[in-house]
């Protein structure tokens, strides 16, 4: 078996595929516990990436990541739009309670297999044998794709935020497509610092955002609960709205789930930083857990207050600063010192979660090249000695986001149709992952241990993680509304199928007889 700069993956060579043994502090401290060391050598990977994560600062980058308060007030026109604000509330409810049961699934693969591979080594270790091989690798581009739509899109949220910000104390200012790509690669380059020069404070500074999280999540409550009209409690939850114009309240608000589904969903995050995280099989999920419970509680507490103090609709529909929630604080409070504090606040949270989507893109993409799944895969799956980190997939992530910001100046429609593959892509990864690992439940094949184990009720808990997911796949591709034209139209299902063909193309052209799989280097547990 030959190997090529970068793999990562143990050879032949090293006799019984043991981590060979070093006393370098940095080899040490890259192979974390004996249960890392273990979870290593079984799946055949060399230890490449420093394990600077403990459970606190995996909490804390995922909790920050996850962004749900923020989100939550950032789709407020979507919710409105289709559902009104019973709609709002109640499928941000269901996309809760659909995404936990999604959560744990996932969960139990990561205590399974922790690999920054994430949803495509886990589908090519548990599918069946005959498919293993394309299913994991056609799961790899959509994970891939998904988390790099994800940093464009997470970059463009950020700037949204700063220029409502301008708008709100500049009353003359317009806003310009150039603006937003300027301002969307300035963000893009400060997330890349953090993950490059500044790496080592990372895990640091992650324990400082949460808490800047958390004190802004009570901030925005207790400013909208005291100083906002509130609205008949009646109304704000048993209105529900077909705004769009579908001709069906239950379509509005299937349609409406999208927005939720933005702001929940990530489950698989933390799952490509297990190589820099100790104890990974057993922390991971517990993070994962702990995680989801947090910031879908914040969420959804955030979401009830901001449909209970909305105040005047269309002034909130209708603001210049281009974001609703920015104009119901300003009603609130009638100030704009203070509703430009809390507008500044929601643009830093917003700024260091890009910081982290840089992190969990650019492992995704590492692991996915290391596996020889993409072009040019030996340079982005190369570590630089003595950085450990995947330089090549950070700048290729940058590079990736940059590209796509540039469609900003022509159209930000255009962007946000493209972008839209982030979803559908990351959707698909987790239906195939689940799908797999409950086939072979049903067929009771043996699992791999783990050290978060789902027991009797993993079967059920797949399956409801799996009709959940059905659904936020399929509306992603709806319009906005119905009888659209050509500017209005959803062409998500256009750009999606493009990414299948370029991935097929790839595949027949190259990967066919290069790929071929995590599961290609994992030793069974017997040996």
């Amino acid at each position: 078996m030959s190997k090529e700069p970068g793999d990562g993956v143990l050879e032949d060579s090293l006799g019984n595929g043991d981590v060979p043994d070093d006393a370098d502090p940095a080899t040490s401290e890259k192979r974390g516990t004996e249960f890392d060391t273990r979870d290593m050598n079984r799946m055949g990977k060399l230890p490449q990436l420093r394990r600077n994560f403990r459970f606190p600062s995996i909490f804390g980058y995922s909790v920050v990541l996850g962004a749900t308060w923020e989100f939550a007030l950032v789709i407020v026109a979507l919710s409105l739009t289709n559902g009104g604000t019973a709609g709002g509330i109640w499928m941000f409810f269901v996309v809760c309670v659909g995404m936990y049961f999604v959560v744990l699934s996932m969960a139990e693969m990561a205590s399974m297999a922790p690999t920054s591979g994430g949803q495509y080594h886990w589908v090519s270790e548990f599918a069946p044998p005959k498919y293993q091989k394309f299913l994991s690798y056609m799961v790899g581009w959509f994970a891939v794709i998904g988390w790099q739509a994800a940093m464009a899109s997470i970059s463009f949220a950020c700037v949204q935020q700063f220029e409502g910000l301008i708008a709100l104390n500049v009353p003359n200012y317009i806003v310009q497509g150039w603006h937003g790509t300027l301002l969307s690669i300035g963000v893009t380059i400060f997330a890349m610092v953090w993950n490059t020069v500044l790496v080592r404070k990372l895990p640091l500074v992650e324990g400082i955002i949460v808490i800047l999280h958390i004190f802004g999540f009570f901030a925005f409550v207790v400013v909208l609960w005291v100083m906002a009209p509130r609205s008949d409690p009646k109304e704000v939850w048993t209105d529900f709205q077909d705004n769009g114009g579908w001709g069906s309240i239950g379509l509005s608000c299937l349609v409406g789930m999208t927005g939720p589904v933005i702001t929940l969903i990530g489950a698989d995050s933390a799952c490509h930083l297990s190589e820099e995280l100790k104890d990974a099989s057993y922390v991971l999920p517990r993070s994962m857990v702990a995680t989801a419970t947090v910031n879908y509680i914040l969420g959804f507490v955030m979401t009830i207050t901001v449909m209970s103090t909305l105040g005047d609709v269309t002034s909130v529909l209708t603001t210049t600063t281009g974001q609703p929630y920015i104009q119901v604080v300003l009603n609130a409070t009638q100030s704009r010192v203070g509703t430009s504090i809390l507008t500044a606040l929601v643009a830093i949270l917003l700024l260091f979660s890009a910081v982290n989507l840089v992190t969990t893109s650019s492992r995704q993409l590492f692991a996915f090249a290391r596996d020889k799944g993409l072009p040019f895969s030996s340079t982005l799956a190369y570590v630089r000695p003595n950085w450990d980190i995947p330089l090549n997939a950070v700048l290729a992530t940058l590079m990736f986001s940059t590209l796509l910001s540039l469609i900003i100046i022509g159209s930000t429609i255009a962007f946000n149709i493209i972008i839209s593959i982030g979803q559908v892509g990351t959707v698909a990864s987790y239906i195939v992952a689940i799908a797999c690992i409950a086939r072979k439940r049903i067929m009771r094949e043996p699992l791999l241990p783990s050290r978060f184990s789902l027991g009797r009720a993993g079967l059920a808990i797949n399956t409801i993680a799996l009709c959940f997911l059905t659904l936020a796949f399929v509306f992603p591709f709806f319009p906005a509304s119905p009888h659209p034209n050509a500017a209005a139209m959803n062409w998500n299902i256009l750009i999606t199928g493009f990414v299948i063909v370029v991935a097929l193309i790839y595949y027949f052209l190259k990967a066919k007889n290069i790929y071929r799989g995590p599961v290609e280097y994992v030793k069974r547990l017997s040996q």
